[in-house]
């Protein structure tokens, strides 16, 4: 008895490493209430960086909030769920402090490359949106 509880043991423990890495391969999918989310979050960078906080105090913060989170499972996070996710949020935060504008112009930027996120998983034929192209055919203003 004993090694037939040891032998279904192990098979769970394969099952179970097997079906980790089957979650751990698929890409979180965005919704529009965690671009939106992530949105306020990236304006929120922006008001730091206008209130005196420098590039790498507000980067190292977020690395550190980061990895924390990452100590829950996926699937009980806000946002960073996988590394596609932690590039898009600190992408965006990078850009506050390197290309400084705005705050709310910071969130719609961020809102339109995280949508375009969401349509690309819901429909794989949807564009993607080019925010410098986007940026470049804007009237210009008098």
């Amino acid at each position: 008895m004993t090694a037939k509880l040891k032998t279904l043991a192990m098979q769970l423990a394969v099952a179970a490493a097997i079906g980790g890495i089957a979650c751990a391969a698929a890409a979180h999918e965005l919704t529009l209430a965690e671009c939106a989310e992530g949105g306020d979050f990236i304006m929120h960078a922006a008001m730091s960086r206008e209130n005196g906080m420098t590039r790498e105090a507000f980067l190292e913060r977020m690395e550190n909030d980061i990895r924390m989170i990452q100590a829950f499972p996926p699937q009980l996070r806000w946002f960073v769920q996988d590394e596609d996710d932690e590039e898009l949020l600190t992408s965006a935060a990078r850009l506050v402090f390197d290309s400084p504008r705005e705050p709310e112009s910071h969130q719609s930027e961020f809102l339109a490359v995280c949508a375009a996120r969401v349509s690309a998983a819901t429909d794989p034929r949807a564009a993607v949106v080019d925010v410098d192209a986007a940026d470049s055919e804007a009237p210009e203003e008098n």
